[in-house]
């Protein structure tokens, strides 16, 4: 099972125009995504077979479609997430890094409102691996399983994926969750959906310094009813650095990654302190303790 993104999941590719948003539409489409649509003002007819609609909502209205991909730059992705919103889209991922802060404040707000689920800004994407891609997270770096992983780090995020997945440790969803300072959901909130999936057995947070978005887990990893592994990166980072992008700026020592590693154990999430311990872990966890000689997923 997955949270949120499946394979039957409708997806708009959203001002998909140029030469990244379009070679992301289609590797989305080649790894088996259902995009069913383009939404680009201003241009009509098709493009690489998808037909193009003007407006999210007469693109929802035409093609049934529950979630978007967004490549709109910076400046226009607060326009584009309320579009979303509107039209009544659950989920959407937005690629753009350095979004305005307030613009991402009261997107998520209206989001929120409205029960869309961001991805971003400043995101990788999702994926639920067998099924679906969002964004940009390789299926090869996948496979299908019931281990939930988040992130703030798409870096990370994925190298552990494949660390798990040469393991033989599987995962249900993944979700970079964003690297700006304000993400579209925070990490409890995707905790919470990981918590409640019946057919995810583990979930690992992947953190880093700067922000104070982990202290809000703390209470979900207490009750969590099932293992948290987290592995929080940038221990000898120094005070009012940014290490980089935006949300990784340590100002205070609550900021700090030894300070979250040692809330997150005192509320019962095992620690890793490198990917092959996030591995070693999870599989002992399971009951599937990790190879010595791992091979990459078939």
């Amino acid at each position: 099972m997955a949270i949120l993104l499946t394979s039957g999941t409708r997806v708009l590719a959203v001002n998909a125009t140029g030469a990244y948003g379009g070679g992301q539409v289609r590797a989305m489409r080649g790894f088996g995504t259902q995009v069913v649509a383009h939404v680009a003002p201003g241009r009509t007819g098709e493009i690489e077979g998808l037909p193009v609609f003007a407006t999210i909502a007469d693109a929802v209205k035409a093609t049934q479609a529950s979630a978007a991909a967004i490549f709109t730059p910076a400046a226009g992705v607060r326009d584009s997430l309320d579009e979303a919103a509107r039209a009544g889209l659950t989920l959407a991922f937005a690629a753009a890094e350095f979004v305005p802060v307030h613009d991402v404040l009261r997107a998520a707000q209206q989001a929120r409102e409205a029960g869309l689920w961001i991805v971003g800004p400043n995101s990788s994407g999702m994926a639920s691996p067998g099924q679906a891609v969002l964004g940009a997270i390789p299926p090869g770096m996948t496979r299908p399983g019931r281990i939930g992983v988040m992130g703030r780090s798409g870096t990370l995020t994925m190298n552990v994926c494949r660390a798990l997945s040469r393991a033989g440790l599987g995962q249900s969803s993944v979700v970079h969750i964003g690297g700006d300072v304000v993400c579209g959901r925070n990490p409890h909130e995707w905790l919470g959906l990981f918590i409640a999936d019946r057919q995810t057995d583990l979930v690992v947070y992947l953190g880093e310094p700067g922000g104070t978005k982990e202290y809000a887990m703390l209470d979900a990893v207490r009750s969590a009813g099932k293992p948290v592994v987290a592995l929080v990166v940038g221990r000898h980072v120094p005070k009012e650095r940014r290490m980089g992008h935006a949300g990784a700026l340590v100002g205070s020592e609550r900021e700090t990654a030894a300070a979250k590693i040692d809330a997150l154990a005192a509320a019962g999430a095992h620690i890793a302190r490198s990917p092959d311990e996030v591995v070693e872990i999870a599989g002992r966890l399971l009951g599937q303790p990790a190879p010595t000689a791992l091979e990459s997923p078939a």
